[in-house]
Parts: structure tokens; C-alpha cells; sequence
């Protein structure tokens, strides 16, 4: 065991110290030939969540480490917009009778019942793009229709069916399954000619260019026709299976690493076929697998079948997106990360950001942890601060006034004020703040604890720091033989007619020491 000193226990503590983004990214150096590819992609059948955030932030925090290092390093987007569409997302409820006639079919041949993309696929595909444009991310966007269309796979597809008896075998192995269990299990899947389906084709013989098949099965959500045809690789009408596609899809960009859920991960996952198709069929060392942990809202995972949690958009109407960007890069990779836009959480999580921002990667002073956030704020803010002033001061202010002009000069940040304006609205609109934070200035006469609060005022003096008013009402609590909560609870009365309300030195100073000092005298007159 190597003694606390030794070379090898300087190096373990010093990758205790490195953000998962730095060390990934030495991995794809220290593994894989330049230049690096980062490769992620997400199938585009419904609005963009706090999962479709992990596919893509997480890959440029990659590549942003590389470049960083002076690497040549590319990220690739694929949008596996050809798979099948399976279900009507919740937002799209409304056009049900529409859409459920397509099911089955790829998403790319879908119809978008809004009338503003191509096919349903590009519809939540444009949603997607525009959401890694507002987080600041760039990335080449591969559709798979695209590189289907054009042949691009068609070697793979023949190489599959040539050998299709030894890719049934890999896939069976790697997912713990029996060879007879597997079927009349196919490397490709067929769209049918007549109905236009892909889920629901199955394959009855083959060549290693043709294939022929019949839309005879039943899935839970469609079924098929009955059609039976045959096809030619070089018609295009056909998609590999999973199982071989994500390894393809690897093998055809030239990935460096890629990551993925924990259930990719899992054993007998799909990440085990990948690897076992990369070691015995494609015979090249595979990509450098990385696994993150399920992106929580509130502590439960989104389902968007279910209806269960906010889409990003919703969340960017609540909260800028670098905030949210330092949620989810800031935890170690395989953590859950979750995302609550409600009460103190956010108001903690704007805390957390801010006073990362006062952290410095390079400071030798600087603990492990902070260190980490330090790296997780300049990939989060690309190392700008668009807002000065506390959020808590802001939205103390922004009840006091009802004034965002007041507002920015009482915090003195006006242009940060402006930047968090319409995300404070929205927030404190649906009802998120927390109820301290939901007052008005609304003095009213109280009866109990008169003398304290008649000391506490006169104890007011101009200068004091919201620290020093916050120290003079346990003082004068203590002085009057009165409970400091019960002076808090009467002072919040008088102020602003409530038990309870933000920090009372914050509140003060906010409304003003004289102010506050003649309303309370007042009160208790």
C-alpha cells in the first residue's frame, strides 16, 4: 500500500480533485487518435427534457475540456429520427386522433399536425436544436433518415445479413437471452410498403443485398397489415435493429467516447452488445463508455408518457440557463442530479452559483469540492456573470417596490436585474417562491411584546449592516427576557402583517432603517 507521500497517493488525491469533465477527457487523449470525436443522440418523439439535456450538455463539456487542452475535438448530435414512433406524447394530446393512425411508422414519415415542420420527427428535433442554442451548445446534427437515405449504412446492413446467424448470437450473449428465444429475430427491420410501418415488419428471408418480410406483428401500441414484400438493401427501406445500431452508429462517426444512462449500462444492456459487436464483429477496440445518473425533477423521474414533470422549456421560463447547466455539471457524473425550481431549492442553487463564481480552478487554496464547482460555473456561465446582485436581495426588493427599475438600483445591478426579470416573474407567478418571500409592506398596530419592539426600534441606527440588525433582535430580546422568535414573530406582524417573512436585517435594510425605525415606534404607539 503506498504511504500517504508517495507519488502514487499525490496522484490519487490529485484526481480527487479533477472534475469528471477533465478526466474524461484526458481518457479520450491518453486512448483514442485525434482527432477526437464526442459522439451522443436521443430519439426525437417528443418534447426536449431534463434527460435530452444530459445528451448533450455532457458531451460538450467534453469537447470543451479538449479544446481547452489545444485537442482537435468534434461533437456529433444524432437525431435517431427514422426509429418508430411509439406514443403521443402528452403534448401533443390534442391531436391524438391525427397522429394515431401513424403509429408504428418512423418519425421521419409521421406528419407534424402542427404544420410547421416536415414530419413529427423534425418538429421536436427543431425543438431540440433550439434548446442546445439557448444552453450555448454547438454540435453537427446527424439524422439518421439522412444517412439511411443515402446509403451511408448500407454496407453495415449487408454485413449484418451476411452474417446474420453470428450477430444474432452477439446480441443474444451480450443480453442474456437464448438463442431460441430470440425468434425470427432480424439485424434489419423493414418498412412496409403498403402501411409505411417499421415496428410491426419482421423479416422471413434474405440475401445478403434482399431481404423479404411480412407486416404481420402486433405490438402493444399498433399492428401490422399483412403485407408481405421484398426489398433491396439499396432501396433504403429499412433500419438496423438497436442492438447493432447505436455500435454502428459509433463505428460510422469514428466516436472517441459516448455516454448514456445507467440503464444503457446495466448488465445485459445495451452497452454490453456494444461492446461484445465492436470486440468479435467490427473487431476495432470500442469507444470510451461513460454513464451518467437519472436528471430528477422534484425526486421524480420524468416521464413524458405519464405526464410526470416539466419539460426544459417550462424550466427555462423559471430559470436562466446557466443555472440549470451548473446543476447538472456540477454533481460527480454518475449522481443523480435533481432539478427543483420550487421555494428554497432555487434559492439555494442561485446561491450555490453565485458564490462559485468567486471560486478559482487554479488557487492552490482552493478545497477538492470547490475546485470542482469553480469548473462546473466556467462550463455553466462560459465564465461571465450576467447577474451581480444576492437573488434573495432581488426578490426582497422586488416585493418592497413592485418596481424592477427600484429594484436594480436598490440591488445595484440594474442590468442583472433586467437579465432575471422575466424569470422571477414567471416563478413567483406560478406561485414557487417560498411564502416568506411572498409579503407586502402592510404595517399594522400590534398588542404583544410592545416593549421589545419599541427597544428594538430605538436600538435602530443609521449604517447598521442587515448583520447588525439581524444581532440587535437577539439582543433585545435577551435584554427584554422575551424569546427571540416571539420578538421575530411581532416584528414581522408590525412590518408586514405576517408571522414569518425573509431575514429581518435583509428586510430592513432593504425598506430603510429610518423607515423601518418610525413604523415600528408607530405600532406600538
Amino acid at each position: 500500500m503506498p504511504g500517504k507521500n508517495s507519488p502514487m497517493a499525490d496522484e490519487a488525491e490529485e484526481l480527487k480533485g479533477k472534475h469528471w469533465s477533465e478526466l474524461l477527457a484526458e481518457r479520450v487523449v491518453a486512448e483514442k487518435k485525434p482527432p477526437f470525436v464526442i459522439s451522443s443522440g436521443i430519439t426525437t418523439s417528443g418534447p426536449t427534457h431534463l434527460g435530452t439535456l444530459c445528451e448533450f450538455l455532457f458531451p460538450s463539456a467534453i469537447v470543451g475540456e479538449l479544446k481547452e487542452k489545444g485537442h482537435a475535438a468534434e461533437f456529433y448530435f444524432v437525431a435517431d429520427i427514422f426509429d418508430a414512433f411509439d406514443s403521443v406524447p402528452l403534448a401533443m394530446a390534442k391531436y391524438e386522433k391525427q397522429l394515431a393512425p401513424h403509429l408504428g411508422k418512423p418519425l421521419t414519415d409521421v406528419p407534424d399536425p402542427a404544420g410547421c415542420h416536415s414530419s413529427f420527427g423534425e418538429h421536436f428535433l427543431a425543438e431540440t436544436a433550439a434548446v442546445m442554442e439557448k444552453f450555448g451548445v454547438h454540435s453537427k446534427i446527424v439524422r439518421m433518415n439522412e444517412v439511411y437515405r443515402d446509403g451511408k449504412w448500407d454496407n453495415y446492413a449487408m454485413e449484418f445479413l451476411e452474417r446474420a446467424d453470428e450477430a444474432k448470437q452477439i446480441v443474444a450473449e451480450s443480453s442474456f437471452k437464448k438463442i431460441e428465444e430470440m425468434g425470427d429475430w432480424s439485424p434489419i427491420m423493414p418498412i412496409c410498403a403498403k402501411c409505411g410501418k417499421i415496428a410491426t415488419t419482421r423479416v422471413t428471408a434474405h440475401g445478403r443485398d434482399w431481404y423479404e418480410y411480412s407486416c404481420d406483428r402486433d405490438v402493444k401500441y399498433t399492428k401490422g397489415c399483412g403485407f408481405k414484400g421484398k426489398n433491396k438493401i439499396s432501396d433504403h427501406k429499412y433500419k438496423i435493429t438497436w442492438r447493432l445500431h447505436w455500435p454502428t452508429w459509433m463505428d460510422y462517426l469514428k466516436t472517441s467516447a459516448e455516454g448514456a444512462g445507467m440503464d444503457h449500462h446495466t448488465r445485459g444492456g445495451s452497452w454490453d452488445t456494444l461492446l461484445k459487436t465492436f470486440a468479435e464483429f467490427f473487431k476495432k477496440e470500442p469507444p470510451i463508455g461513460y454513464k451518467y445518473g437519472f436528471v430528477l425533477l422534484q425526486g421524480k423521474k420524468y416521464s413524458k408518457s405519464k405526464g410526470i414533470g416539466m419539460g426544459v422549456a417550462d424550466l427555462l421560463e423559471l430559470m436562466p440557463p446557466e443555472l440549470m447547466k451548473y446543476a447538472l455539471l456540477r454533481p460527480d457524473l454518475q449522481e443523480n442530479k435533481d432539478i427543483d425550481p420550487t421555494g428554497v431549492k432555487l434559492m439555494q442553487l442561485y446561491e450555490d452559483f453565485s458564490s462559485a463564481s468567486e471560486l478559482r480552478k487554479d488557487d492552490p487554496e482552493v478545497s477538492r469540492a470547490d475546485r470542482k464547482k469553480a469548473i462546473a460555473w466556467e462550463l455553466a456561465s462560459g465564465g461571465a456573470r450576467k447577474w451581480k446582485a444576492n437573488f434573495g436581495d432581488i426578490l426582497l426588493c422586488h416585493q418592497l417596490y413592485k418596481d424592477w427599475d427600484k429594484v436594480g438600483k436598490a440591488v445595484k445591478d440594474p442590468e442583472g436585474v433586467a437579465y432575471l426579470k422575466p424569470y422571477i416573474t414567471k416563478w413567483v407567478a406560478k406561485e414557487f417562491a417560498p411564502d416568506e418571500y411572498m409579503f407586502s409592506f402592510k404595517p399594522q398596530k400590534i398588542s404583544e411584546n410592545r416593549k421589545a419592539v419599541a427597544a428594538f426600534a430605538n436600538g435602530l441606527k443609521t449604517g447598521m449592516s442587515a448583520v447588525d440588525v439581524h444581532n440587535l433582535v437577539f439582543d433585545i430580546a435577551k435584554q427584554e427576557g422575551v424569546p427571540p422568535g416571539s420578538l421575530f414573530k411581532a416584528l414581522y406582524n408590525a412590518l408586514i402583517s405576517k408571522d414569518r417573512g425573509p431575514k429581518m436585517g435583509k428586510l430592513v435594510e432593504a425598506t430603510g432603517i429610518e423607515t423601518v425605525k418610525d413604523t415600528l415606534l408607530e405600532m406600538v404607539s
